[in-house]
């Protein structure tokens, strides 16, 4: 599990926790910790379980048993509301109107107001396209649009699955420069990803294969570890080391 480390408490605690889609046990019985005010990344393939380890950490996914603690408190509990930002893989805001549009509508939502909106337009750097519709923005622009109402609020724990996927270089830097801002102001991130090197800009790494819990370090220790130069090669060590 993850350690508590520099004072901080777990902002997420999974205890046996089995979600079972028709037959097929997706996470048959995992228990991990995020530690709070840290970039915790949750690496694995696809079809892994991440997407659906995150959708009950959010609350919204039927679990069979077990139980997921979301800063002290039931996971979809009412109060963790306007505490848990979350960012699908697929863009979570409307196509057919303005950047501002969105954030304003989401804000109202939320009860925040329009210096809020502001806010989170200059942490995602998107100042200069408020008046764009954001069908007509890139795809990187269009992240950072659903990272904005994600933040509306100030939450205190965002859930981003899979924010950089098929984004360019460049992008995705910009991206994770912005999550290390945030855990630093101290907001907790799990940011799931199925590129291994992007393991390098969190303080610690979940790796799960077939819903298990395979690895929960940070990245420099997995790699000495495992005696390996990169991530990819981390995860395959412990792979075969396992099946032996």
């Amino acid at each position: 599990m993850a350690s508590e480390s520099n004072g901080h408490v777990p902002a997420i605690e999974v205890e046996n926790l089995r979600v079972v889609r028709g037959d097929n046990p997706v996470l048959p019985d995992l228990s991990l910790t995020v530690t709070g005010g840290s970039v915790t990344g949750l690496l694995g393939p696809s079809g892994s379980g991440k997407s659906t380890l995150m959708r009950a950490i959010v609350g919204v996914q039927l679990i069979s048993s077990g139980s997921v603690l979301v800063l002290g408190q039931q996971a979809g509990s009412r109060p963790l509301r306007r505490e848990v930002g979350y960012v699908t893989q697929a863009p979570s805001v409307y196509g057919d109107i303005t950047v501002h549009e969105n954030l304003t509508y989401f804000a109202r939502i939320l009860g925040a107001g329009e210096d809020d909106v502001v806010r989170v337009l200059e942490t995602v750097a998107l100042e200069a396209f408020t008046t764009r519709i954001v069908g007509t923005l890139s795809g990187g622009q269009r992240a950072r649009v659903s990272l904005a109402t994600a933040l509306l609020g100030r939450p205190r724990l965002l859930i981003l699955d899979e924010p950089t996927v098929g984004l360019d270089p460049v992008i995705r830097r910009q991206l994770w420069e912005t999550f290390g801002e945030l855990a630093r102001s101290g907001t907790t991130l799990l940011v799931s990803s199925h590129v291994m090197d992007e393991a390098s800009h969190c303080e610690e790494v979940l790796l799960i294969r077939e819903g298990r819990l395979v690895s929960s370090e940070p990245p420099r220790e997995l790699l000495r570890r495992m005696h390996a130069d990169d991530m990819e090669t981390a995860f395959l060590r412990l792979i075969e080391e396992e099946e032996t």
